[in-house]
């Protein structure tokens, strides 16, 4: 098993094993900064979400066409359509299963997290 360094004093953006990525879960800050987007539209926080999911892939040496899972943490399910349209333009033709699941008020008063599972390398499909 492989890790990025830890974001925070006990975890990692990522680990890697057993063929696969498990990236944690992913909110909307802007990274470097970690202004935090709680006070912003959910589109924008969805937007800022998937971006850094992506990005803690890319540190992971892999793309989002690697995506085999997701779960997403949705503080009101009223949001769902709006997740539907962002996520949709964000993953394109790539289609991982996913798992929406309302949790009610989420950390720092987020709407939305993100966590993936994807394939450590394109050709383990």
């Amino acid at each position: 098993m492989t890790s990025q360094p830890a974001s925070g004093p006990h975890y990692s953006p990522f680990t890697i094993g057993g063929g696969l990525i498990f990236v944690s879960g992913q909110l909307p800050l802007k990274p470097g900064r970690d202004t935090s987007l709680a006070d912003a539209p959910f589109k924008e926080q969805a937007g800022q979400t998937l971006h850094n999911l992506k990005s803690v892939l890319r540190d992971a040496g892999a793309d989002l066409t690697q995506v085999i899972k997701t779960t997403v943490y949705l503080s009101d399910i009223a949001d769902w359509d709006q997740l539907d349209e962002v996520y949709g333009e964000f993953f394109g033709i790539t289609r991982p299963s996913r798992s929406v699941v309302p949790t009610g008020p989420l950390h720092f008063g987020f709407r939305i997290e993100i966590e993936a599972v994807a394939l450590a390398t394109k050709d383990a499909a």
